[in-house]
């Protein structure tokens, strides 16, 4: 007889005393109350290019899984299900999600494709054993050294190190991000807080690279969060990181979004600063650019002698804004041709068209994005989606 409640036990145990890679050993002697013979757990890389056996995996079963073509690899882009029939056994993937955050897939090795009843069991697991990755992650380096496939750069570190999770999903409002080149990035950076009805978003592109760069990326998202944590509207928000840069990287300068959406009106409100124009996408077309930039980039406000500009859009029903840096839209092919702001509308309209998630359609993009400059990027690469669908 299945016991999916004493599996259930036995991985809560781990809440007390176990580190993210006792988890695998843990799982497997689980499985066979859940009616598998193995399970396993595989981790997204940081380039969301493979599914990563989390350490402490047996060496036998410690490949990673592609994510393209895979049936793993389906299980993670659709955060759904996968199922292959197997004359030895089948095998059977389910998604790993912290809230709308896709940490990888439980792999599931089964003699028969489960009942309902067992696959909604199965279900709670995937989402328990979720969890218990997400709380275990900061207390060793399990899951950082498993989602590694290359060495990662300081100035790459100091930057992960400050960001949120990827992807966020509050009533009917999505924002998400992604960055490149996930292990060498360090002038751009995105964050974001969902406080009541209030989605606040910020996108920064700092001058330079390298540690000098990532330094004062730091700066600006810590300020950011800093303001809005004291109640700070876009306007002071802007003064006090602008303020900050030129006390302590006098001569430098950041270019960033500071937006809020309140997802209960769609009432959309932004300062550029010095920064590119969202793109603003309704009814599957791409509408009018909002002004742009409408106040310096930070840390070089004090040459004028004038407030920044907040600019204000009702969002409509349905309406997505595509947050981007100049690395996506200067992105060069062979011939020297950008891929520009024409042709991220048109590759995320035609996203949008084929039914991608939000969090699938950036991971996509930003493959299309090094793809195009042949897999060398020129410029860090950073883009933010938010979907208003209230």
């Amino acid at each position: 007889m299945h016991a999916p409640m004493e599996a259930v036990r036995r991985l809560l145990d781990l809440r007390h005393r176990g580190r993210a890679e006792d988890l695998p050993a843990v799982l497997m002697h689980a499985a066979p109350l859940l009616g598998a013979e193995t399970a396993g757990v595989l981790l997204i890389d940081y380039g969301q290019l493979d599914l990563c056996p989390l350490q402490g995996t047996t060496p036998e079963a410690a490949e990673p899984r592609p994510v393209l073509d895979t049936p793993a690899g389906h299980c993670f882009t659709t955060a759904t299900e996968s199922w292959l029939d197997d004359p030895e056994g089948g095998r059977l993937w389910l998604p790993l999600l912290h809230g709308a955050e896709r940490l990888g897939v439980l792999e599931l090795g089964v003699k028969a494709y489960p009942s309902d009843e067992a696959r909604h069991d199965l279900e709670t697991i995937a989402a328990l054993v979720a969890e218990l990755i997400a709380s275990r992650r900061f207390y060793g380096d399990a899951v950082e050294r498993t989602r590694r496939r290359l060495p990662m750069q300081l100035a790459a570190e100091i930057i992960w190190n400050q960001l949120p999770p990827l992807t966020c999903a509050v009533d009917g409002t999505v924002v998400t991000a992604v960055l490149e080149p996930c292990y060498d990035v360090g002038g751009d950076a995105f964050d974001y807080a969902a406080n009541g009805d209030i989605l606040h978003v910020g996108l920064f592109d700092t001058v330079g690279h390298g540690i000098d760069a990532s330094s004062l990326t730091t700066l600006s998202l810590n300020t950011y969060r800093n303001a809005r944590r004291s109640g700070l509207g876009l306007a002071d928000t802007y003064r006090s990181i602008d303020k900050w840069i030129r006390a302590r990287h006098p001569g430098k300068f950041v270019t960033a979004l500071l937006a809020e959406l309140d997802t209960a009106t769609g009432r959309y409100q932004r300062i550029s600063a010095g920064h590119p124009a969202e793109l603003l996408l309704r009814g599957g077309r791409r509408s009018p650019a909002l002004p742009a930039p409408n106040a310096l980039p930070l840390g070089l406000g004090a040459m004028i002698n004038r407030p920044p500009q907040v600019v204000e859009q009702q969002l409509e029903p349905g309406d997505t804004l595509v947050l981007y840096t100049d690395g996506i839209t200067e992105a060069r092919d062979a011939s020297g041709a950008l891929f520009g702001p024409e042709r991220l509308s048109e590759f995320v309209l035609d996203a949008m068209e084929r039914g991608y998630s939000a969090a699938e359609l950036m991971r996509r993009l930003v493959h299309a994005i090094i793809s195009y400059e042949a897999g060398e990027l020129r410029d860090d690469a950073t883009a933010a989606m938010i979907q208003w669908h209230h």
